[in-house]
């Protein structure tokens, strides 16, 4: 089998392939044969050394994967061979809160799915149904489960509720998609007016070219009557986190997604705080149990995550380079035979 590893991050000479002897799972573990796996923004943050949480030393990239369950060990009861399973981004946070001793991520201090073959503790894994393909199932354990933590959680969200996304990122897009599934109307910015048509075939209500003015915020506050939105998936962080405040409700909430290690301070003015009842609330993607609700979900409404490329095991480089250029629109997904 083949697994690409990150020997020395810092940028693509790091990333390297091996060949090792398929492994046998250990007494609860699952032998899975990975088919797809998806990138996502903290990958690349990992790839370059600038993520919060340091990765170990020649790990196996990329938390987001699904693949087929072809061996158990003796003491398996939650699969068995045949399966279609996901592996959970934090995989010792199985419900509830996150707290210290739980931070393991999967590509980044423990190995990924960038790999012919994975070996997954049989709690670290979440069932995939049919009616999803094995490049959409891979897009779901890290952008999607943020954005269904970010609009589930807190307070929640009532049909008819108003909902801001940021941008066209794999978080935003699933956000867009997920509350529109839930009811909602949904309200996207876009700093490219060329992919307006795309967000409003997703169902955007109203889509807001950011580089028509900076303050953009008051469009937003008249397509709601000057109310403001119930909830915004700040995605983007401390450039545009004075105008999501500026958009957001009385009594709104604006959930953060965004933020690295490299990521300027976050400031707020104390007159635009002061003005609201807001809350703040930080997500950072989500628990087992919460990527099990997010499949259910996806699968009951029927979402279909968008797909910008996919590309073969022996160019999963490319698909980094492609994934870093920064013009995708939906997920950068790699195939593998």
């Amino acid at each position: 089998m083949r697994s690409y590893h990150l020997r020395t991050p810092g940028g693509l000479d790091g990333l390297t392939v091996s060949e090792h002897p398929v492994p046998r799972p250990g007494p609860t573990e699952l032998l899975v044969r990975v088919r797809a796996a998806a990138l996502n923004r903290r990958d690349t943050l990992i790839l370059d050394d600038r993520y919060p949480l340091p990765s170990r030393p020649g790990v196996i990239p990329l938390s987001d994967g699904a693949g087929e369950v072809v061996a158990v060990g003796e003491r398996v009861t939650r699969f068995r061979a045949g399966d279609r399973v996901v592996g959970s981004y934090w995989p010792r946070w199985t419900a509830g809160r996150l707290h210290q001793g739980l931070y393991d991520q999967l590509g980044n201090t423990v190995d990924g799915l960038l790999t012919e073959y994975a070996v997954l503790d049989q709690e670290w894994a979440v069932a995939v149904p049919e009616s999803l393909s094995w490049v959409e199932a891979a897009t779901l354990p890290c952008a999607a489960v943020t954005a269904w933590t970010s609009l589930t959680g807190g307070r929640g969200l009532r049909p008819g509720a108003t909902v801001l996304t940021l941008g066209s990122g794999g978080v935003s897009l699933f956000a867009l998609q997920l509350a529109k599934a839930m009811g909602c109307r949904v309200v996207v910015t876009t700093t490219d007016p060329a992919k307006a048509g795309r967000l409003t075939a997703l169902g955007a209500d109203l889509v807001v070219d950011t580089a028509a003015g900076p303050e953009w915020s008051e469009r937003v506050r008249e397509f709601t009557a000057g109310e403001g939105v119930d909830l915004v998936v700040e995605t983007v962080g401390p450039v545009t986190f004075e105008q999501s405040m500026r958009a957001v409700g009385l009594y709104g909430e604006v959930v953060f997604v965004g933020g690295g290690a490299a990521e300027p301070e976050l400031r707020i003015r104390v007159a635009t705080y002061a003005r609201t009842m807001a809350t703040i609330r930080r997500v950072f993607v989500g628990s087992r149990e919460d990527l099990t609700d997010l499949v259910r979900a996806v699968d009951a409404f029927g979402v279909r995550p968008v797909i910008d490329s996919v590309f073969p095991f022996d160019r999963a480089r490319e698909a980094y380079g492609h994934f870093r250029a920064g013009r995708t629109f939906g997920k950068v997904v790699v195939e593998i035979d």
